[in-house]
Order: structure tokens, then sequence, then C-alpha cells
């Protein structure tokens, strides 16, 4: 997941005029949802390859251990960056209900 896919996100897009062009509310949701999507599809890839790898090491399959683990690593350490990313949306949800107007 890189920094630089952060940008694509946000409410605000320098046009090449070198102006500010506001995105409407429409749009910035559509780009959240489809970075979360790309985001949740690279966790799920990084998560077959270390299965693969698993599988062709159980099987006997000239494979190194090394890539094994550095997989099994990856796919963990993705999950588990995914799952506290979505608990602090949770957090944030909930701290806005709890706001009065």
């Amino acid at each position: 997941m890189a920094i630089e896919s952060l940008n694509s996100v946000s409410s605000a897009m320098v046009t090449p005029g070198n102006t500010l062009k506001t995105a409407t509310p429409y749009e910035s949701q559509q780009k959240f949802a489809n970075f979360l999507k790309d985001s949740i599809n690279n966790v799920m890839k990084t998560e077959e390859t270390s299965n693969q790898l698993t599988s062709k090491m159980i099987n006997g399959e000239n494979v190194d251990i090394h890539q094994v683990m550095t997989a099994a690593q990856k796919s963990g350490i993705t999950l588990q960056l995914t799952l506290e990313v979505r608990n602090k949306a949770i957090e944030a949800y909930q701290e806005m209900m709890r706001m009065q107007m």
C-alpha cells in the first residue's frame, strides 16, 4: 500500500493549469471506495500467495523456506494493518455519532 495512493483519495485535485479544483462529495466517496477495494484486494493477493507457497512446501515441492516464511509474515502484517484501519474507522464513526449537534 503506497503512500502516493492516498493522494488520490483527497477531496481537492490540482488541474494541469495549476488551479485547485474541488471534487464533488460523490467523486470523493467513489475514490475512497475504490481505494478500499484495491487495498482489500491486495490483502487477499498476499494471503493467496502465502497459501500457494505453503501448499507447495507441504507437498514437497522445491521451494525456499525463507520465501514461505516471508510471504506468511507479509500476509499476517497486511491483515493486521487492515484490521487496525477498520477498528479506527469504526471508532471515528462511533465518536461522530456521540457528538451532539
